[in-house]
């Protein structure tokens, strides 16, 4: 079974960033996830504009940029001069006034569209943007730090989500306390990707060479 796997990047030891580069490309890594945190939207600080810039310039990798960040149609251009033809942003809804303004600015600029919905967003509220966006990125725990917990009501979404897909035309991808078995559960329903972060990939005693060919011969 096909599934995408994107490493977290906001886990990674910032004392070596180029190795840990290196070595998630050798080990099989998807994208690389970025996550731009402005201690506003959400309340951490997390990566930034130039750490973003750097993991660009450093593999041929699709980027995943997840803006948690208020009002990113006020900055977006500084993050897609960046970025290249087919990379991936994701906006917050609730973070923007016309949020499809902002998608639209992600779309003339040859990006993937996407939105990412948090534990307390419903599907309803978010309706309309389904028809604009290709992946949607579903939070399963409140955004903003990492190593928390899964919060089970969030798989009732994907189950919602999931049964739309093919109409509206998305993917839907997890972000959150991704463990193996939830992509042994949600990969056969249809989620497209997994973003791996301290749960699964960050901070083992293991390469990721190890973890990740293990992930993918997981027994479905």
């Amino acid at each position: 079974m096909q599934f995408d796997l994107m490493a977290s990047m906001m886990c990674a030891n910032y004392g070596h960033l180029e190795q840990e580069v290196k070595n998630l490309e050798e080990g099989g890594i998807d994208s690389f996830h970025i996550d731009i945190m402005d201690g506003r939207y959400v309340p951490n600080f997390a990566m930034s504009l130039n750490d973003m810039r750097y993991i660009a310039s450093a593999t041929k990798k699709p980027l995943d940029v997840h803006l948690m960040i208020e009002h990113p149609n006020n900055h977006i251009n500084l993050f897609l001069q960046y970025l290249r033809p087919g990379d991936t942003v994701y906006i917050h809804p609730e973070a923007e006034y016309h949020p499809s303004t902002t998608l639209q600015a992600i779309i003339n600029a040859k990006m993937i569209p996407g939105i990412a919905i948090n534990p307390g967003t419903s599907v309803e509220t978010v309706m309309e943007m389904l028809r604009i966006v290709k992946k949607v990125l579903v939070m399963s725990v409140n955004p903003g730090n990492a190593g928390q917990m899964y919060l089970p009501y969030v798989g009732k979404k994907i189950t919602k989500l999931l049964s739309m897909k093919e109409d509206m035309d998305f993917e839907i991808y997890w972000d959150g306390a991704c463990s193996a078995d939830k992509i042994l559960e949600y990969a056969p329903k249809g989620v497209k990707g997994f973003v791996l972060g301290t749960t699964l990939l960050f901070g083992r005693d293991r390469s990721y060479k190890e973890v990740l060919q293990d992930t993918r011969e997981i027994r479905f």
